[in-house]
């Protein structure tokens, strides 16, 4: 049994509307930062957040922009790449999630997907206390600079097999990254994991790591 919430979250003087799904008896939720041009309706997210749902994990699909943001973003590409900006907002999403009496008593993780994957990552730094793992996938931990370091929630980095430039870029973010990290490659993906059977790996592989780390932690 799942309980569907639709919520709207304050952040940076304007609200962020979000899907919050909790399973019954669920111990952790899994927070969603999607990458450049995307949205809480990505299906690729969606896809992910169902499989961790049937794994007994709550999910909170959100967008880092408001509908107005949003529009100039799909003129000007003015949002999509200001990594500072989504952080921030994560931050305030997750004190939101600290707060909230649906929620409060969940272990926060993260799921990044491209750019916003080096949101999660700041955002894992700055509330390095509330927070137990990340995920990425086909992500650009790169953009997350001077933060990797101070990044202490286990991360597991995903990267399409034939995604060749986010690899390389993925094992340098690794070599920065003091937390416990693990770099696993889908054979055969490119990038937005597109071929049969890569986002299912990638789903599994993501279970397995929030499973994992909220039961060793």
């Amino acid at each position: 049994m799942e309980i569907h919430h639709k919520v709207l979250i304050p952040a940076d003087q304007t609200a962020l509307e979000g899907d919050l799904v909790i399973p019954e008896k669920a111990k952790a939720i899994v927070l969603f930062a999607h990458g450049s041009g995307s949205s809480r309706f990505s299906p690729r997210n969606q896809f992910v957040a169902k499989f961790l749902r049937s794994h007994g994990l709550a999910t909170l699909l959100i967008d880092l922009l408001s509908e107005e943001e949003d529009a100039i973003d799909d003129a000007n590409r003015q949002f999509r790449f200001d990594i500072e900006l989504l952080s921030r907002r994560l931050c305030s999403i997750t004190d939101w999630l600290l707060q909230d009496e649906r929620t409060k008593n969940l272990r926060i993780g993260y799921f990044g997907a491209s750019t916003g994957a080096a949101a999660a990552l700041i955002a894992a730094a700055k509330r390095s206390s509330y927070v137990y793992a990340v995920v990425s996938r086909g992500g650009r931990p790169d953009l997350a600079g001077n933060y990797l370091d101070k990044v202490l929630s286990p991360a597991l980095l995903i990267i399409g097999g034939n995604d060749t430039v986010i690899i390389s870029l993925n094992r340098e973010a690794a070599t920065k990254l003091r937390c416990e990290t693990k770099i696993a490659i889908v054979p055969g993906a490119t990038h937005l994991f597109e071929e049969p059977g890569t986002l299912e790996k990638v789903a599994h592989q993501a279970c397995e790591w929030f499973l994992n780390k909220a039961a060793t932690k």
